[in-house]
């Protein structure tokens, strides 16, 4: 097995350190879908500091976890700073927006119901 497998198939063989396999990129985000079914998704992000996703809303529950790095969590309009190994559910149809106080990585799970 090598490095050069794409990402989604190592993880199914083998443990995935995040600081090697997932960078940041200078003024961008990197995403990558790891699991994609019916029932729901697993996404992993790299923000660099500063980088951001407009306010949205989804139409199901969203789990939030930082792997590393700190992320500014706007839910319903209020603030809220999620650190590396915290998580947070944003709720189904809830506006929220995500903003990079540095650079961060975070998986996201969204599970459809």
């Amino acid at each position: 097995m090598t490095d050069k497998q794409p990402l989604e198939q190592r993880i199914r063989e083998q443990a995935i350190n995040w600081n090697n396999d997932l960078t940041a990129q200078s003024d961008a985000i990197v995403s990558k879908t790891l699991v994609e079914q019916k029932t729901g998704t697993i996404t992993v992000f790299a923000f660099d500091k500063g980088q951001a996703l407009s306010e949205h809303t989804a139409p199901f529950d969203a789990f939030v976890h930082i792997l590393s790095g700190t992320m500014k969590i706007t839910l319903a309009g209020k603030p809220i700073t999620v650190n590396q190994g915290e998580s947070l559910i944003m709720p189904a149809n809830i506006p929220h927006a995500l903003e990079a106080g540095e650079p961060a990585r975070m998986l996201l799970v969204m599970i459809r119901s």
